[in-house]
C-alpha cells in the first residue's frame, strides 16, 4: 500500500507540473461557471418545479465539457511515458503492474475530482445571495444540508460515471505512444457509449425492453433520477463492474506492451 500512495503522489505531482493541467482547469470553470448562470437564468425566465441542482446537472453546456475532459486528462496517463521511455525506468522499481496501473488511474481519477470541487461554491453562493433552496422557495439553515439527498445524489453520479470514463481514457492511453491517438481513441468511445444510451430518445418508439436495456448505458437518464436524488441501484452497479472491467483491460494490455518491448 506504501508504493501504491508513492505512486500516486507521483502521478499527482506530474498532473499539476503539466500546463495542460491548468489550462483544462481554466476552461472547465469557464464552461460550468456559464453552466450554472444558464441554469439560473432558465429557472427565472420559466416557472416550474426543476430545481438548481437539476438545472446545473442536466444541460448541454454541462455535457459538453464532461465529455471532453477526460481524453484531455488521461491521454498522457500511459501514452507519455512509453514515448519518453520513462516507463522503462519505472518498471524497474520493485512495485506490480497493478500497482503503477491503480496509481495512474487513481491520479486521473483525482485531478477529475479536482475540476468539480469548486463547482460546489456555486450553489454555496447561490444560497447567500438570494436565500432560496433548490426548489426555489426559503428557508433558514443550510443549503447543502437541507438538500443533502439531491446533492448526494448528483455528485455520486457524477463520481461514478467520472470512474467508468477516467478507465476507458487509460485504456486507450495504454493502447498507443502517441497522445493524440489515445485522446481520440477515448474521446470515440466515451462518445459510442453515451450516444447509446440515447437510443430511447432517438427511438420514442422503441418497445420497452430497449428501454430498459438503454437506461442502463444512458448516463442522461441516470444523472436527471440522481440529480432528483432518486437512487438506482442498477446504474452504480453498471459503473462498478464496468470500471473494474476496463482497468482489468488495461491491465493486461500494459503488461502485454511491457513484455513485447
Amino acid at each position: 500500500m506504501a508504493r501504491f500512495f508513492i505512486l500516486f503522489r507521483r502521478e499527482v505531482a506530474s498532473t499539476f507540473h503539466q500546463p495542460i493541467a491548468y489550462i483544462v482547469l481554466f476552461f472547465f470553470l469557464v464552461i460550468t461557471g456559464f453552466n450554472f448562470h444558464a441554469g439560473i437564468t432558465m429557472l427565472n425566465n420559466a416557472r416550474g418545479t426543476t430545481t438548481v441542482v437539476e438545472a446545473f446537472f442536466n444541460t448541454m453546456y454541462f455535457w459538453f465539457p464532461f465529455l471532453l475532459v477526460f481524453p484531455f486528462t488521461t491521454m498522457r496517463v500511459f501514452a507519455e511515458e512509453s514515448k519518453m521511455g520513462t516507463i522503462e525506468t519505472l518498471m524497474t522499481a520493485p512495485v506490480r503492474d497493478s500497482q503503477v496501473v491503480l496509481a495512474k488511474y487513481a491520479g486521473a481519477l483525482f485531478f477529475y475530482l479536482v475540476l468539480w470541487v469548486p463547482s460546489l461554491l456555486y450553489f454555496v453562493t447561490f444560497q447567500l445571495v438570494t436565500g432560496l433552496s433548490a426548489g426555489g422557495t426559503s428557508y433558514t439553515g443550510s443549503y447543502i444540508g437541507a438538500y443533502m439527498g439531491v446533492f448526494l445524489g448528483a455528485y455520486s453520479i457524477l463520481f461514478l460515471m467520472g470512474m467508468l470514463y477516467t478507465s476507458i481514457g487509460c485504456l486507450a492511453s495504454a493502447l498507443t505512444d502517441n497522445q493524440i491517438v489515445a485522446a481520440m481513441i477515448s474521446f470515440a468511445a466515451i462518445l459510442a457509449l453515451f450516444f447509446l444510451g440515447l437510443l430511447s430518445f432517438i427511438m420514442p418508439a422503441s418497445g420497452a425492453f430497449i428501454r430498459e436495456v438503454t437506461y442502463y448505458f444512458s448516463p442522461i437518464e441516470h444523472m436527471m433520477d440522481f440529480s432528483r436524488g432518486i437512487v438506482d441501484s442498477r446504474p452504480i452497479v453498471f459503473y462498478i463492474s464496468s470500471t473494474l472491467l476496463v482497468l482489468f483491460a488495461t491491465l493486461h494490455v500494459f503488461q502485454y506492451r511491457r513484455w513485447k518491448s
